[in-house]
């Protein structure tokens, strides 16, 4: 008996990666798998049956079962086809995990229009569009699990990666939302943020890896991240719910929603003045390094000036 045994899976972006380990350990512990991918290459190219086919011989294999889905999940009308393929093949849709994803990096001044739209449209359009579709059906049901992929890209953010960033804060608080509107009908909506070595990962300099080297990363194998996944997707998960976590080799870790962190109060109306802040905020940062500070050859203003060296 698996943990997943006759749920109804979808797994998004599951012909590689990340992806592809949940759908064939989801398969293994009994659930009935939509493999969903349109064969991309990273930037959203092409197309390609092969990634999905292959998974979903792999897990027929291996005992399972599955279907496979090539729509690509950016529009409303693809969303609303992958959860019909599982719905037309096993009769339900017990769960929906939101994988998919592209990358299109470049610097935020040299980024263009079209590699903004693109990126949010797979990562965070594509949440909400297969998303809507699957909770019309889960709330009927009274039942239903929800996992999207966040990225601490999203949470903390990476050089280079403005609109993949942008995407993936996105879900993150789209899941903290999803979560509460769901919630009293029995779904429950969590994210996960994996750091793993994939195809997305494999090109990445040093800045987008974060302060991570080659070999910690390279140690981050992306069936790690399919455990904690599948999981969520279990019934001993029914009380978790908007929660984010961070999964990565053997580490799971909750993540804590944003709170306030240090505060200062003004006495009386409350009304701050400029001079007031002026003096307050800096006090609240003493100790926070600025992620990029400017170059030490610029000219400030507001920079205090180097004192010169008094032995001098």
């Amino acid at each position: 008996m698996g943990m997943l045994d006759d749920k109804a899976l979808v797994v998004t972006g599951s012909g590689r990666g990340i992806g592809r380990g949940v759908a064939e350990l989801a398969a293994a512990e009994g659930a009935k798998v939509v493999v969903n991918d349109p064969g991309v290459a990273t930037d959203g190219s092409g197309s390609d049956k092969g990634p999905a086919d292959e998974v979903v011989d792999a897990i027929r294999s291996a005992g399972g079962t599955a279907v496979a889905n090539y729509d690509s999940v950016a529009s409303m009308e693809s969303g609303e086809r992958i959860i019909r393929t599982c719905v037309d093949s096993f009769g339900r849709i017990d769960c929906l995990i939101n994988v998919a994803g592209i990358l299109r990096d470049r610097m935020f001044f040299n980024m263009s229009e079209q590699e903004w739209d693109d990126v949010i449209a797979v990562h965070l359009k594509g949440h909400f569009a297969c998303t809507k579709a699957a909770i019309v059906l889960m709330r009927q049901q009274r039942y239903g699990r929800v996992i999207n992929f966040s990225s601490q890209s999203g949470l903390v953010g990476n050089t280079g990666q403005a609109n993949y960033g942008a995407a993936k804060s996105g879900v993150a608080g789209f899941t903290r939302v999803v979560a509460r509107d769901l919630g009293r009908y029995g779904i429950t909506c969590n994210a996960i943020a994996p750091r793993a070595l994939t195809r997305m990962t494999g090109d990445l300099g040093g800045a987008a890896k974060g302060t991570l080297s080659a070999s910690e990363f390279a140690e981050m194998p992306p069936d790690y991240v399919a455990p904690m996944a599948c999981f969520l997707a279990t019934d001993d998960a029914w009380n978790i719910n908007g929660q984010i976590f961070l999964v990565y080799g053997g580490t799971v870790s909750l993540l804590a929603h944003p709170l306030p962190y240090r505060t200062v109060f003004k006495p009386g109306d409350g009304l701050w003045t400029l001079d007031e802040l002026s003096e307050m905020v800096p006090s609240l940062m003493t100790d926070i390094a600025n992620p990029a500070p400017p170059a030490e050859d610029l000219d400030i203003p507001g920079r205090p000036q180097a004192q010169p060296d008094a032995a001098a």
